[in-house]
């Protein structure tokens, strides 16, 4: 359950942030949904919290925003970026929703786990490094790749990215898969020719110039014009708590837009929460991350990345079932309307 942490932000330095919302600054006047609804089914939510990577870190402040929602515990169960498992602790009902690369989410619902999309949030975090020999994804092939665990967020994102330019990740890519090595050192040493970074490892390569980027998903089309997370459910808490599901949902999406307008106070509060290490870096990820949840269409996001993991084999599932049996758009309806920019 949620614990108090006296070295963190204070809650009057939340509050700095916060009021910006309440008086609609950011988001019209949001806090005429919330007295309208009833209270929540349960007082008790739980998400996932990822790291290194902070590409997520709006779930991170929505602690704040889910207390005034109504909810009394908020619990965050802490899982390694190149471990997985969030999409598990979903579909086992030990995570109620989190924000989670659609990539996996996918393959969990073609397998038959009870996962449910909601809304989307960030489009673009993952940066594609490699050496002087990696110019185009194209050069990858016969390669040596860092690879994350299958199943991890930046492993299945690069798997569709090479098959999305005709090469066999199967074949014509080595993999290096060495758990607990040092990517960073061994790219720097031409011992692997490419890897997939997250912010903040994307800032911290950049800045030492350590290889150099030959993807930036957050520019580059297509992967651009996408989501690459969404705010996943577990389905059966969805269907016994609907209220609560939209207050969640409602969390997140507040504290996205905060993200957005104040990259400043955010990056300083990751890093006073302990979810990183340099405000610096922070602040670079945070300022180049594009939050555009109002903007794009997440229906679109599963339908491309579906259809590349069906071209792979990764999934038996079409893009049109997956979006029949695992989207619920209502509630990101409802708050396009009330959360109005």
């Amino acid at each position: 359950m949620r614990k108090q942490r006296n070295d963190h932000w204070s809650r009057r330095e939340f509050l700095s942030a916060a009021a910006l919302v309440g008086a609609g600054t950011l988001l019209g006047s949001p806090n005429v949904g919330v007295a309208a609804e009833p209270p929540p089914e349960t007082t008790r939510i739980r998400l996932v919290a990822t790291f290194p990577s902070i590409c997520r870190a709006p779930q991170y402040l929505a602690e704040e925003f889910l207390l005034g929602e109504g909810f009394t515990g908020v619990q965050y169960f802490k899982r390694k970026d190149s471990e997985g498992g969030a999409d598990r602790l979903l579909a086992s009902g030990e995570a109620d929703i989190t924000m989670q690369f659609v990539g996996p989410s996918i393959i969990q619902v073609d397998a038959g786990d009870p996962l449910v999309f909601l809304a989307g949030n960030l489009v673009g975090c993952f940066e594609l490094f490699g050496t002087e020999r990696v110019r185009t994804i194209r050069d990858l092939k016969g390669k040596t790749v860092y690879a994350d665990v299958p199943g991890s967020s930046a492993r299945t994102f690069f798997v569709s990215m090479i098959a999305y330019v005709g090469l066999d990740p199967g074949k014509d890519i080595n993999w290096f898969m060495t758990p607990g090595a040092n990517r960073t050192k061994l790219l720097a040493e031409g011992k692997i020719d490419a890897l997939m970074a997250l912010p903040p490892l994307a800032q911290e390569l950049r800045d030492k110039k350590i290889g150099h980027v030959v993807v930036n998903t957050m520019m580059d089309r297509p992967w651009s014009q996408y989501f690459c997370c969404l705010v996943t459910g577990n389905r059966e808490f969805i269907r016994r708590h609907p209220v609560a599901t939209k207050r969640a949902v409602r969390a997140i999406l507040k504290a996205t837009d905060v993200f957005a307008r104040e990259p400043e106070r955010m990056a300083r509060f990751l890093v006073n929460k302990g979810y990183t290490e340099r405000y610096d870096y922070a602040l670079q990820a945070l300022k180049e991350m594009p939050y555009k949840w109002r903007e794009y269409d997440p229906e679109d996001t599963i339908r491309f990345h579906a259809l590349r993991l069906h071209e792979l084999g990764m999934i038996k599932s079409s893009p049109q079932k997956i979006i029949a049996q695992a989207t619920d758009w209502r509630f990101l309806r409802e708050l396009k309307k009330e959360l109005k920019a």
